[in-house]
């Protein structure tokens, strides 16, 4: 990325919000001020303006403005409009971030949760539409519905700038800066693995809201998860592609100052926040980070972490994962009878049968092992996962 992209995707947020506390209407400002961005794009490689973001805002005003007059229905108001046209030289544009509001905003529990991240990736993260179609393997017109839908809806719902009362909606925005990371690091479908455009903005956003509100320790606690997360990508694919397990990872390509970031992060968050889901799997990242090879991981503290996480915050993944660490703690033959006893809580997750092979392969069960190899591949989306799956697979003939 170029480094007037980066400074186009910095600003987009804040000249939006700075649109809406003027004019009040998401959906036109939200369009004005792509349109600005566009403008931007195409002028500002012969040169920068003195202030980029007064820049932005004055020209992305006069293209709101343009939309509104255009509107028949408004028509008859076309004077009054006028009247706010913004002055040749504009008021400087307010000096505070309000990125987390407009988070706040995009997250509006109005909408589903694919809207929400279609509309924080667009508003807030300054991604086009095709950047999100194309990073979601989706069609262009199925996300440019996604956002349409969303923008409408919160017209609808006369919804406001305005700080939640509760942690409620702060809870929305870390669940989606959660699931936009969650896609990049381990793309759902497709040829690749990662999608690096997601996980920098994920990790880009959290930052920014981590800064707002420092306090908050599930925020610090998912900014240490990503980090320490993303800082083994160098090491999760071969040159082709193709996919390595974490026990065979080269730990000397892994990012070391990602990892001391989460460490520090997370270690500082443990000791003075009250403890949260994202905080336990930040912990678990850490351990997994900070032993020298796969041998040197301690199992123990992280079965004991994976059992506090399940109490916290149930779910199929943290169900399976637990049951990873059990098998390595305590052996595949305690770890498979647990399988046995949760899989039809597990919804025929493809994970399942994967988890099972895995475990049937350390108790020495090769040909059970093979075959339920073959049937995760088969039921994977991902194209180098299902890679991975049939060789683990194939070497078990």
């Amino acid at each position: 990325m170029t480094g007037i992209e980066d400074l186009l995707r910095e600003l987009a947020p804040q000249v939006l919000v700075a649109l809406v506390h003027r004019y009040g209407d998401f959906d036109t400002c939200e369009d004005a001020v792509q349109e600005a961005l566009l403008t931007a794009a195409l002028q500002w490689p012969a040169g920068l303006p003195d202030n980029p973001k007064s820049w932005l805002i004055t020209v992305a005003s006069r293209r709101r403005i343009e939309l509104w007059r255009n509107d028949s229905a408004r028509r008859r108001r076309e004077e009054a409009v006028v009247a706010y046209a913004p002055p040749a030289n504009p008021e400087p544009p307010p000096a505070e971030d309000d990125t987390l509001q407009l988070l706040v905003l995009c997250c509006h529990p109005a909408l589903t949760t694919p809207s929400q991240v279609a509309l924080t990736l667009r508003a807030v993260g300054g991604l086009t539409t095709a950047e999100i179609a194309r990073a979601f393997l989706v069609p262009e017109s199925t996300i440019g519905q996604r956002i349409s839908r969303a923008k409408q809806r919160i017209k609808a719902e006369g919804a406001h700038f305005r700080m939640p009362a509760d942690d409620e909606r702060l809870a929305a925005v870390r669940h989606v800066l959660y699931l936009i990371f969650n896609e990049g690091h381990t793309a759902s479908s497709g040829d690749a693995v990662n999608r690096v455009e997601l996980t920098a903005e994920a990790i880009r956003l959290t930052r920014q809201l981590h800064a707002q509100v420092p306090a908050d320790g599930e925020i610090a606690g998912l900014l240490a998860l990503m980090l320490l997360t993303d800082a083994r990508r160098p090491a999760r694919t071969h040159a082709d592609g193709t996919l390595v397990p974490l026990a065979e990872q080269d730990r000397s390509r892994w990012n070391a100052d990602a990892i001391a970031e989460g460490v520090a992060l997370i270690t500082r968050t443990l000791a003075t926040a009250a403890i949260g889901p994202y905080q336990l799997q930040a912990a678990i990242a850490a351990l997994h980070d900070e032993a020298p090879t796969a041998e040197d991981t301690d199992w123990h503290q992280i079965l004991g972490l994976y059992e506090v996480l399940t109490t916290v915050a149930p779910g199929p993944m943290v169900t399976l994962n637990r049951i990873v660490a059990l098998g390595m703690v305590r052996g595949p033959a305690v770890a498979l009878a647990e399988l046995t006893d949760v899989e039809s809580e597990l919804d025929g997750h493809y994970r399942v049968d994967a988890v099972r092979a895995h475990l049937l392969e350390r108790a020495g069960d090769r040909a059970t092992a093979r075959e339920h190899y073959a049937r995760a591949a088969e039921r994977t989306l991902s194209v180098p996962e299902r890679r991975y799956l049939s060789a683990r697979a194939a070497a078990l003939s």
